[in-house]
Protein backbone atom coordinates (compact mmCIF):
# COMPACT_ATOMS: atom_id res chain seq x y z
CA UNK A 1 0.00 0.00 0.00
CA UNK A 2 3.16 2.42 0.80
CA UNK A 3 4.53 1.73 -2.66
CA UNK A 4 1.24 1.83 -4.33
CA UNK A 5 -0.39 5.20 -3.79
CA UNK A 6 0.93 8.80 -3.34
CA UNK A 7 1.65 10.08 -0.46
CA UNK A 8 -0.33 13.85 -0.75
CA UNK A 9 2.05 16.03 0.60
CA UNK A 10 4.37 14.58 -1.56
CA UNK A 11 2.40 15.28 -4.48
CA UNK A 12 1.12 18.99 -3.52
CA UNK A 13 5.38 19.68 -2.80
CA UNK A 14 6.00 18.09 -6.44
CA UNK A 15 3.44 19.88 -8.02
CA UNK A 16 4.60 23.19 -6.70
CA UNK A 17 8.09 23.08 -7.39
CA UNK A 18 6.64 22.08 -10.90
CA UNK A 19 4.44 25.42 -10.87
CA UNK A 20 7.46 27.38 -9.90
CA UNK A 21 9.84 26.64 -12.68
CA UNK A 22 6.88 26.50 -14.90
CA UNK A 23 6.07 30.41 -13.57
CA UNK A 24 10.31 31.37 -13.77
CA UNK A 25 9.92 29.99 -17.48
CA UNK A 26 7.19 31.60 -18.26
CA UNK A 27 8.43 34.76 -16.81
CA UNK A 28 12.19 34.78 -18.61
CA UNK A 29 9.62 33.98 -22.17
CA UNK A 30 7.66 37.36 -22.00
CA UNK A 31 10.65 39.20 -20.57
CA UNK A 32 12.39 38.13 -23.90
CA UNK A 33 9.38 38.42 -25.65
CA UNK A 34 8.94 42.43 -23.99
CA UNK A 35 13.13 42.80 -25.65
CA UNK A 36 11.98 41.58 -29.16
CA UNK A 37 14.76 38.88 -28.95
CA UNK A 38 13.16 35.58 -28.43
CA UNK A 39 9.35 36.64 -28.39
CA UNK A 40 8.71 33.50 -30.51
CA UNK A 41 9.86 31.63 -27.93
CA UNK A 42 7.05 32.16 -25.41
CA UNK A 43 4.54 29.91 -27.82
CA UNK A 44 6.28 26.49 -27.65
CA UNK A 45 6.48 27.06 -23.89
CA UNK A 46 2.17 27.82 -23.49
CA UNK A 47 1.29 25.26 -25.79
CA UNK A 48 3.18 22.70 -23.61
CA UNK A 49 1.40 23.90 -20.96
CA UNK A 50 -1.61 20.74 -21.76
CA UNK A 51 0.96 18.43 -22.47
CA UNK A 52 3.73 16.64 -20.27
CA UNK A 53 4.92 18.53 -17.80
CA UNK A 54 8.63 17.14 -17.66
CA UNK A 55 8.63 18.51 -21.35
CA UNK A 56 7.08 21.93 -20.50
CA UNK A 57 9.22 22.28 -17.79
CA UNK A 58 12.50 21.12 -19.77
CA UNK A 59 11.44 23.98 -22.41
CA UNK A 60 10.97 26.55 -19.84
CA UNK A 61 14.64 25.58 -18.64
CA UNK A 62 15.78 25.99 -22.05
CA UNK A 63 14.01 29.00 -22.62
CA UNK A 64 15.69 31.03 -19.46
CA UNK A 65 19.01 29.71 -19.92
CA UNK A 66 18.82 31.16 -23.93
CA UNK A 67 17.06 34.11 -22.18
CA UNK A 68 20.17 34.22 -20.10
CA UNK A 69 22.73 34.01 -23.00
CA UNK A 70 21.27 36.68 -25.28
CA UNK A 71 20.70 39.14 -21.84
CA UNK A 72 24.28 38.44 -21.50
CA UNK A 73 25.11 39.29 -25.36
CA UNK A 74 23.23 42.34 -25.30
CA UNK A 75 24.84 43.70 -22.23
CA UNK A 76 28.58 42.87 -23.98
CA UNK A 77 26.90 44.25 -26.82
CA UNK A 78 26.04 47.57 -24.68
CA UNK A 79 29.55 47.67 -23.01
CA UNK A 80 31.20 47.27 -26.21
CA UNK A 81 29.06 49.85 -28.04
CA UNK A 82 29.67 52.12 -25.01
CA UNK A 83 33.77 51.35 -25.24
CA UNK A 84 33.28 52.89 -29.00
CA UNK A 85 31.70 55.56 -28.19
CA UNK A 86 33.90 56.29 -25.65
CA UNK A 87 37.10 55.71 -27.83
CA UNK A 88 35.18 58.36 -30.34
CA UNK A 89 34.82 60.63 -28.21
CA UNK A 90 38.10 60.78 -27.08
CA UNK A 91 39.43 60.36 -30.25
CA UNK A 92 37.19 63.40 -31.47
CA UNK A 93 38.63 65.37 -28.75
CA UNK A 94 42.58 64.82 -29.50
CA UNK A 95 41.25 65.83 -33.30
CA UNK A 96 39.95 69.06 -31.84
CA UNK A 97 42.75 69.26 -29.51
CA UNK A 98 45.55 69.29 -32.30
CA UNK A 99 43.16 71.89 -34.15
CA UNK A 100 43.30 74.01 -31.76
CA UNK A 101 46.93 73.14 -30.81
CA UNK A 102 47.48 74.05 -34.66
CA UNK A 103 45.21 77.38 -34.69
CA UNK A 104 47.75 78.49 -31.59
CA UNK A 105 50.87 77.50 -33.43
CA UNK A 106 49.84 78.89 -36.42
CA UNK A 107 48.44 82.81 -34.52
CA UNK A 108 51.95 82.59 -32.68
CA UNK A 109 53.87 81.73 -35.94
CA UNK A 110 51.96 84.99 -37.45
CA UNK A 111 52.01 87.41 -34.42
CA UNK A 112 56.14 86.26 -34.63
CA UNK A 113 55.73 86.92 -38.49
CA UNK A 114 54.33 90.17 -37.96
CA UNK A 115 56.71 91.47 -35.05
CA UNK A 116 59.84 90.72 -37.26
CA UNK A 117 58.26 92.43 -39.94
CA UNK A 118 56.78 95.45 -38.37
CA UNK A 119 60.77 94.94 -36.51
CA UNK A 120 62.38 95.10 -39.88
CA UNK A 121 60.17 97.72 -41.19
CA UNK A 122 60.91 99.95 -38.27
CA UNK A 123 64.62 99.35 -38.99
CA UNK A 124 64.39 100.36 -42.51
CA UNK A 125 62.90 103.64 -41.54
CA UNK A 126 65.33 104.17 -39.29
CA UNK A 127 67.77 104.02 -41.89
CA UNK A 128 66.29 105.78 -44.57
CA UNK A 129 65.62 108.10 -41.92
CA UNK A 130 69.53 108.39 -40.73
CA UNK A 131 70.62 108.48 -44.59
CA UNK A 132 68.71 111.29 -45.39
CA UNK A 133 69.69 113.28 -42.21
CA UNK A 134 73.33 112.33 -42.65
CA UNK A 135 75.94 114.62 -43.51
CA UNK A 136 79.34 114.21 -44.87
CA UNK A 137 82.26 116.82 -45.64
CA UNK A 138 82.66 117.40 -49.25
CA UNK A 139 86.03 116.58 -49.62
CA UNK A 140 87.15 113.53 -47.73
CA UNK A 141 90.52 114.22 -45.51
CA UNK A 142 90.83 117.50 -46.39
CA UNK A 143 91.13 121.04 -44.36
CA UNK A 144 89.60 124.64 -44.56
CA UNK A 145 92.65 126.41 -46.77
CA UNK A 146 89.95 130.07 -46.11
CA UNK A 147 87.44 130.89 -43.50
CA UNK A 148 84.43 132.19 -44.27
CA UNK A 149 84.10 136.02 -44.16
CA UNK A 150 87.89 136.23 -44.76
CA UNK A 151 88.30 139.79 -46.73
CA UNK A 152 90.00 140.45 -49.66
CA UNK A 153 89.68 141.99 -52.77
CA UNK A 154 89.01 138.91 -55.16
CA UNK A 155 85.52 138.62 -53.71
CA UNK A 156 83.00 141.05 -55.37
CA UNK A 157 80.89 141.28 -52.09
CA UNK A 158 84.73 142.28 -50.21
CA UNK A 159 84.31 138.94 -48.14
CA UNK A 160 84.42 135.34 -48.69
CA UNK A 161 80.66 134.03 -48.75
CA UNK A 162 81.64 130.41 -48.34
CA UNK A 163 85.12 128.64 -47.23
CA UNK A 164 87.65 126.97 -49.59
CA UNK A 165 87.92 122.97 -49.02
CA UNK A 166 92.10 122.23 -49.66
CA UNK A 167 91.96 119.94 -53.16
CA UNK A 168 94.33 118.67 -55.55
CA UNK A 169 92.79 119.21 -59.06
CA UNK A 170 90.62 115.92 -59.83
CA UNK A 171 89.82 115.27 -55.91
CA UNK A 172 86.05 113.87 -55.46
CA UNK A 173 83.75 116.29 -53.95
CA UNK A 174 81.00 114.51 -52.50
CA UNK A 175 77.24 115.73 -51.29
CA UNK A 176 77.11 116.62 -48.11
CA UNK A 177 73.77 115.24 -47.78
CA UNK A 178 70.65 113.90 -49.57
CA UNK A 179 68.77 116.33 -51.65
CA UNK A 180 67.88 117.23 -54.97
CA UNK A 181 69.89 119.71 -57.56
CA UNK A 182 68.86 122.78 -58.27
CA UNK A 183 71.76 123.80 -60.17
CA UNK A 184 74.51 122.38 -62.38
CA UNK A 185 76.30 123.83 -64.67
CA UNK A 186 78.56 127.23 -65.35
CA UNK A 187 77.80 129.85 -62.62
CA UNK A 188 80.47 132.93 -63.59
CA UNK A 189 82.88 133.66 -61.06
CA UNK A 190 82.16 130.13 -59.61
CA UNK A 191 83.10 128.08 -62.32
CA UNK A 192 81.35 124.89 -62.93
CA UNK A 193 79.26 124.79 -59.59
CA UNK A 194 76.82 122.92 -57.93
CA UNK A 195 73.92 123.74 -56.03
CA UNK A 196 71.90 121.15 -53.83
CA UNK A 197 68.41 121.74 -52.11
CA UNK A 198 68.43 119.63 -48.81
CA UNK A 199 65.47 117.42 -46.83
CA UNK A 200 66.09 120.39 -44.15
CA UNK A 201 65.47 123.14 -46.27
CA UNK A 202 68.75 124.56 -46.27
CA UNK A 203 71.17 124.81 -49.75
CA UNK A 204 74.43 124.06 -50.94
CA UNK A 205 76.98 125.21 -53.17
CA UNK A 206 80.45 123.51 -54.37
CA UNK A 207 81.96 125.79 -57.10
CA UNK A 208 85.42 125.94 -59.59
CA UNK A 209 84.89 121.89 -59.98
CA UNK A 210 86.55 120.99 -63.65
CA UNK A 211 83.59 118.47 -64.49
CA UNK A 212 80.39 117.64 -62.74
CA UNK A 213 78.61 114.19 -62.37
CA UNK A 214 75.21 115.12 -61.71
CA UNK A 215 72.30 117.02 -63.34
CA UNK A 216 69.23 119.74 -62.58
CA UNK A 217 66.59 117.72 -60.92
CA UNK A 218 68.47 114.22 -60.01
CA UNK A 219 68.04 113.10 -56.41
CA UNK A 220 71.46 112.46 -54.50
CA UNK A 221 72.56 111.24 -51.15
CA UNK A 222 75.17 111.78 -48.66
CA UNK A 223 78.47 110.97 -49.60
CA UNK A 224 77.64 110.80 -53.21
CA UNK A 225 79.95 112.22 -55.69
CA UNK A 226 79.30 115.43 -57.51
CA UNK A 227 81.93 116.28 -59.69
CA UNK A 228 86.06 116.89 -59.50
CA UNK A 229 87.58 119.40 -58.13
CA UNK A 230 89.51 121.77 -60.43
CA UNK A 231 89.63 125.79 -60.93
CA UNK A 232 87.28 127.11 -63.07
CA UNK A 233 86.02 130.83 -62.72
CA UNK A 234 87.66 133.50 -60.41
CA UNK A 235 90.16 131.06 -58.90
CA UNK A 236 93.64 131.22 -57.44
CA UNK A 237 94.22 127.84 -57.95
CA UNK A 238 92.67 124.45 -57.31
CA UNK A 239 90.26 124.05 -54.51
CA UNK A 240 86.81 123.24 -53.56
CA UNK A 241 84.57 126.40 -52.56
CA UNK A 242 81.52 125.90 -50.45
CA UNK A 243 78.93 127.79 -49.45
CA UNK A 244 75.39 127.01 -47.30
CA UNK A 245 72.72 128.92 -47.64
CA UNK A 246 68.87 129.36 -46.33
CA UNK A 247 68.23 129.94 -50.22
CA UNK A 248 69.33 128.97 -54.16
CA UNK A 249 70.39 132.45 -54.63
CA UNK A 250 73.34 134.45 -54.05
CA UNK A 251 73.73 136.62 -50.72
CA UNK A 252 71.76 134.06 -48.10
CA UNK A 253 74.73 132.39 -47.55
CA UNK A 254 75.42 131.34 -43.77
CA UNK A 255 78.23 129.95 -41.42
CA UNK A 256 79.54 126.78 -43.53
CA UNK A 257 81.45 125.41 -41.00
CA UNK A 258 78.40 125.94 -38.04
CA UNK A 259 76.45 124.64 -41.05
CA UNK A 260 78.47 121.56 -40.98
CA UNK A 261 78.85 121.02 -37.08
CA UNK A 262 75.22 121.17 -36.37
CA UNK A 263 74.61 118.37 -38.85
CA UNK A 264 77.34 116.24 -36.90
CA UNK A 265 80.36 116.73 -39.11
CA UNK A 266 83.63 117.64 -37.81
CA UNK A 267 86.20 119.45 -39.46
Amino acid sequence: MAFGSRPAGSGKHRGSSRLSRKTAGYAGIAALATTGVVGSLAAPAFAADNGDHHSTQDNALGAVVVAEDLQGDIQDQAASQHRAAEHAAAQAQAEADAKQRAAEAKRLAEAKAKAEREAAERAAREEERKRLNTFVAPIDGSYVSTQYKAGGGMWSSGSHTGIDFHAASGTSVHAVGAGVVVEAGWGGAYGNNVVIKHNDGTYTQYGHMNSLAVSVGQQVTAGQQIGLSGSTGNSSGPHLHFEARTGASYGSDIDPIAYLRSHDVSL
